[in-house]
């Protein structure tokens, strides 16, 4: 519950508590607060307990769905996409295509024609759209 607050946070909230509460009320609060906390976790791995004990072997089944969404919760939206609508396959997001093969033999170009270089126009690069691989 509390993993992400750090040392630092711990001091700023203690320091605020002696500051708001006073040093004399301020023991109280926070064992009355731990002991929200504690009774509060132990209502609610009861209930837990009395669902396994309700649903038996379902209880299991009813787990299974509830981690596949914790998986996707971790998931960017580009990586959902990628493992379930594209079945792992981000060549469609990384511009990496097949590439043709070995065995293909691979036409040459055709020659471009010399202008002299007086009448050539100045190159132009080319016209690209800007495009963002992790915006969906």
């Amino acid at each position: 519950m509390f993993a992400n607050v750090g040392w630092g946070e711990m001091l700023i909230l203690v320091i605020a508590g002696l500051v708001i509460l006073g040093p004399e009320r301020l023991p109280g609060a926070i064992r009355w607060t731990a002991g929200a906390l504690r009774q509060a976790r132990d209502y609610i791995s009861g209930a837990t307990n009395q669902l396994r004990e309700d649903l038996g072997p379902e209880f299991d089944d009813l787990r299974e769905p509830l981690g596949e969404l914790n998986k996707l919760r971790g998931m960017s939206p580009r990586a959902a996409l990628t493992k379930h609508l594209l079945d792992g396959d981000d060549s469609i997001f990384t511009g990496r295509f097949d590439r043709p093969s070995v065995d293909k033999p691979v036409s040459s170009p055709a020659p471009t024609p010399q202008v002299p270089p007086s009448s050539a126009a100045p190159p132009q690069p080319p016209a690209t759209t800007p495009f963002d691989t992790d915006a969906t």
